[in-house]
């Protein structure tokens, strides 16, 4: 799947393009980064939000919401939704929006599931759920004989662990609807489809928003880690063919000869030693090739995980690889081709950690009792925004245990936790009545 956006300056081009482009693309991520110019958006202070009794009423309705967000997770964690197929959960998560007073409720073509409250600027401040789970998750639901239960503080069965997310941000969205405080921005409510399989939904999501956006939150957990930036991670597959032959024919070309070699070569690139400092990695997964002991084969491929916190290796790294497919491939015969599998991109915002979006996420974090840890190398849905050089976090954490298992299961605390993080986020950044600028 080819990235959002693409990066053909770093590859083949004049340097003069090379340079003018790299300096525009900085100067853009800079103005995002510090507000697109001018004023900065209007927020609150969380000791100023926090003094607001429509805030604390709703931070009570939460605690108080514990049973009936138990409830919600056990209706739509019973309902299958792996990649591409989430169109009933969708649905279901769109009927729970309309119900807790959301406007402008739609499901997309992705699906994804989106409501909002509006605001006044004509801005917005984007939460993002993710709604699809893990073929294996499916699986475990059609054996499961019922839907998920509730014992003592746990919703327990398969489909409940990334799904007590978007009740989360529901049971937020809910009570700031009931709050009766009017944001100065929008706040953008989406339960993005597809994240399994390339980041779709986001994608989608990205693209409607971008321009207005102050900043999106991707919601993983309850805010005891904090990512600011995004690590580039880009898988492709390799292709290799040749002539086919019995055994008793023999010889050469062989494509697993070229498969071997051109693993080999790659796996001894020096950029991963020479990157640290970038967490750079090469991997190679999987090699398939051959069906039987007395053929060689016509075709086969293998797998390469490249990711690094600096695209610009990421670039380097594949044009070595190229050089390496075609070295090899002059050597033993083999025709090799690289085919994007799913391209994910990353980035670091300039003095990101210290923005108002990362410094009131860990404000709120330390309110709610816990030091989150930062860190910069963020792998979830925020790499679309990110990639794309617009502020974004990722709000990391509990929220339970064996995901991807039949007894996986979601911690109601955590979420409760989970929900108060997100709502707080809402009130600050937001705005609202007395909302002081700030620089």
């Amino acid at each position: 799947m080819p990235a959002i956006f693409p990066y053909p300056f770093f590859r083949r081009m004049d340097k003069t393009m090379k340079l003018n482009e790299a300096l525009c693309l900085i100067f853009a991520v800079m103005i995002v980064a510090n507000g697109l110019g001018g004023e900065s958006p209007a927020r609150r202070s969380l000791p100023d939000a926090l003094e607001d009794p429509r805030v604390q009423a709703a931070l009570s309705r939460i605690d108080g919401s514990a049973g009936k967000m138990a409830a919600d997770l056990a209706e739509i964690g019973a309902i299958p939704s792996p990649s591409g197929r989430e169109h009933e959960r969708a649905a279901a998560v769109a009927a729970m929006m309309r119900e807790i007073g959301l406007s402008d409720v739609r499901v997309d073509e992705i699906p994804n599931a989106v409501g909002r409250i509006p605001g006044r600027s004509g801005r917005a401040l984007v939460f993002i759920s993710t709604l699809d789970d893990l073929e294996t998750v499916a699986e475990h639901q059609s054996r499961a004989g019922g839907p998920p239960r509730l014992e003592d503080d746990r919703v327990i069965g398969p489909g409940v662990n990334t799904s007590s997310i978007t009740i989360s941000m529901l049971a937020a969205a809910e009570a700031f609807v009931k709050s009766g405080i009017e944001p100065e921005h929008d706040l953008v409510f989406a339960a993005v489809a597809q994240e399994e399989t390339g980041l779709t939904g986001m994608r989608k999501i990205y693209t409607d928003y971008r321009a207005g956006a102050l900043g999106f939150v991707d919601i993983l957990g309850d805010g005891r880690s904090i990512s600011y930036g995004a690590i580039g991670i880009h898988w492709w597959k390799i292709a290799a063919s040749g002539p086919p032959g019995h055994s008793l024919g023999g010889g050469l070309p062989n494509v697993n000869q070229g498969i071997g070699r051109a693993v080999d070569r790659i796996l001894s690139l020096p950029h991963p030693d020479r990157e640290t400092a970038s967490r750079t990695v090469v991997n190679v997964g999987i090699l398939r090739s051959g069906a039987v002991f007395n053929h060689k084969p016509e075709s086969g491929w293998f797998s390469l995980d490249i990711r690094s916190l600096d695209m610009d290796v990421i670039a380097a790294v594949e044009e070595a690889v190229r050089d390496v497919l075609d070295e090899v491939g002059a050597e033993t015969g083999v025709a090799f081709q690289m085919e994007p599998f799913q391209l994910t991109p990353g980035g670091q915002i300039p003095d990101a950690v210290n923005s108002p979006l990362v410094q009131t996420a860990v404000t709120v974090s330390r309110h709610l009792g816990y030091e989150p840890r930062l860190g910069n190398a963020g792998s979830s849905n925020m790499n679309i925004a990110i990639g794309g050089g617009t502020p974004a976090i990722g709000l990391g954490g509990s929220r339970g245990g064996q995901r991807g298992f039949p007894d996986e299961w979601a911690d109601i605390p955590a979420m409760v936790r989970s929900a108060k993080h997100v709502f707080l986020l809402a009130a600050t950044l937001g705005g609202g009545e007395r909302t002081p600028t700030f620089r």
